[in-house]
This record gives C-alpha cells, structure tokens and sequence, in this order.
C-alpha cells in the first residue's frame, strides 16, 4: 500500500477493483502502521499487515530481510506494489513472490516479473493523478475500470466518540458543521495562514450559522488553538484526547464542509460525498487531480512554483500568501449554498 494517507485513500478505486474481480482469492494489504486505520472496515482485504519503518541504526539496514521472511511464510503467488520505491522491490524478491507487479522505475525493474513502464512527457515521469495510477496497475491484471469513486468505511466505536463529543459540545444536529484540518505532515509549505482561516471561520459562524470544530495531527495542537485564539467567533478544537484518523473520518463522514490545506484528509471528504475547499501551494494539483464536483481548489500562480518543496527555499511562501481569506470563503460559501459543478473549476488567482 502506499505510504501517505492521501494516496491510500486514492488507492480504494483500485482496491475495489481488485476484490471484485479476484473474489476468491485471500488479499492482504501490507500498510504502513500510521495509516491502518484509514482502511480499517473496507471489504478490500482478508487481511492486514502492518510495518513500522525504523529510521537509522542497523535496523534499517536488514529490515528488508525482516519483512521479507515475514511476508515468505505466507506463500503468496503475488504482490502488487503499489508503491515505486526500490525497497519494495527488494523485499519482494527476497520474500520469493513469484509474481512480483509494479512501474518499473527506480532502478527496481530487474526485480519485477511483470515490468509497467509509467508513462513519460519529454523524457520526465508524466504528472498522471495518483487516482488513475493505480488503477492503470489493476487494469493491467484484468480488471475492469475502477473509475475515480473513492470510499472509506467508519467503525461504530468511532462513530460514538465523535456523536458523544459533538453532543458534549452541544453541537450534535448542527447544520452548517464545518471542520478546519490547518496541517499538513508533508512541510510547512503546504500551510496556509492561520489568521487567514480563522477569518474564514468567522465569516462561516456570523454569516451562515456555522458551527466549527478544529482538527490536528501530531505536532499541530499549537496550530490548532492558534486558530481557535485567532477567532471572533467560538469554535471547538478536536482535544482532550486528541482525535485518530478513525475519529477524523467519522467527523468529516458527517460534516457538510471541510477545509483544509492539500492532504490526506482533503481526500475523506471525496470518500464520504461531503464538500471540500482544498487551499493548494507548493504541490501540483495533477498529482492528485479527480473530477469532484463537491471540491473546490483555491490557489495563486507563481513564477516559482509549484515547487515540491517542503520549505519554501526563497523564504516568501508567496503561494501562500497570496491566497486571501475572501478566495477561500467565497469557495467555502458556493459549496454551502450547493453551488456545484459537473467540472469543478478551481479558483486561481495570479501572484507574480
């Protein structure tokens, strides 16, 4: 499985594919352990096996070797890699997978049995969304097209923790519930102005009623009650235990909005129908591109990107600066007022 929770979520399109058209044959998803839970309750699998990858030591180095004879005394006839790092490759030999698939790249492709070549532009790797880069590996193995729907699955006891913090809050039947994700695990490029949300937030509690409760991952509680400070208005921030992913996805499963920077969650709200407003910066849109009428993308062009970056190395962040919080509440606002496209357009502005 992939390693970013975005992309696992991507991946479900060609998981569903992949289960109908082997119904019989026991899957397994070999998943980072972080990300467990955003597949947890998907009728994709038989199983699943978690790894935590070690970061240094000579733990890392004969990991391989460790995941492999795990992977070994299950006498598998396939893996699917759904991932293009060369470790996967290696791991896969060693495991004595007969049939190995995967893109061959990476310097990995003497390992592959069934070698997919991805697709090139003038030499460099295509941006193709990683939605249909998926579903290009199954289609390959007979499947039919897996199209873009996403899907995800709650679990009840999650969905009580949620129901029982909302009533807490006395917030429950709560209708606009709009939920502020400001993180972003891959940099801090990818993180819009706190101050900017928190007058978005407002403008939703005076103007539409809203009620707003405020996500964080690892590291961002800070971030979080920055807004939460920020705000004229009151809003409510997901603490005290701090949310898991299983949690997030009950919430965003029954919020009328999201909004959030570009990550994995953005993707939850594809998975369970609900309206998102995605703020991009550093990354490219094409990566991770679906026809979602319920999304809106709000950006700005700059000369110098979208970079990639995880920090921005002129030090301006000027594709974050650049976006205003009227951009993101007149997307937040269309969405609300069931403004939707067949095509989403995005909502771009120019910032050179």
């Amino acid at each position: 499985m992939p390693n970013w929770v975005g992309d696992v979520v991507m991946a479900t399109p060609a998981l569903r594919a992949l289960r109908k058209q082997y119904a019989n044959t026991h899957i397994t998803l070999l998943i980072k352990r972080n990300a467990r839970e955003v597949v947890e309750g998907g009728p994709w699998a038989d199983e699943v096996i978690e790894w935590s990858p070690r970061r240094r030591g000579v733990g890392k180095l004969l990991e391989p070797m460790a995941d492999a004879a795990r992977l070994r005394r299950g006498k598998y006839d396939w893996v699917l890699l759904l991932v293009n790092s060369f470790r996967t490759g290696v791991v896969a030999k060693l495991a004595g997978i007969p049939r190995r698939i995967g893109y061959d790249r990476d310097g990995r492709g003497p390992l592959l049995t069934d070698r997919i070549k991805p697709l090139r532009e003038g030499g460099r790797f295509a941006m193709v969304s990683a939605v249909h880069y998926y579903n290009e590996l199954v289609k390959r193995l007979g499947c039919e097209e897996p199209g873009e729907a996403m899907e995800l699955f709650t679990s009840p006891k999650d969905d009580a923790f949620v129901a029982e913090r909302l009533a807490r809050w006395g917030i429950a039947d709560a209708h606009p519930l709009v939920v502020l994700n400001p993180g972003a695990s891959f940099g801090i490029s990818k993180l819009w102005i706190p101050e900017r949300y928190a007058e978005v937030a407002d403008r939703l509690v005076a103007e539409h009623g809203a009620k707003v409760v405020i996500t964080f991952g690892p590291g961002e509680k800070e971030l979080a009650y920055r807004i939460a400070k920020a705000m004229r208005e009151k809003a409510y921030v997901a603490d005290d235990p701090p949310g898991t992913l299983g949690q997030l996805k009950s919430l965003v499963a029954r919020a009328d909005l999201l909004l959030n920077n570009d990550t994995g969650p953005r993707h939850f709200a594809k998975a369970f129908n609900r309206c998102v407003v995605t703020v991009f910066g550093s990354t490219h849109v094409e990566w991770t591109h679906t026809d979602y009428a319920r999304e809106r993308i709000v950006r700005v062009d700059v000369d110098c990107g979208p970079c990639q970056k995880k920090v921005c190395p002129l030090e301006h962040h000027k594709c974050m600066t650049g976006v205003t919080s009227d951009m993101v509440y007149d997307a937040a606002r269309m969405l609300l007022s069931g403004d939707f496209h067949t095509t989403p357009l995005p909502v771009t502005a120019t910032g050179r």
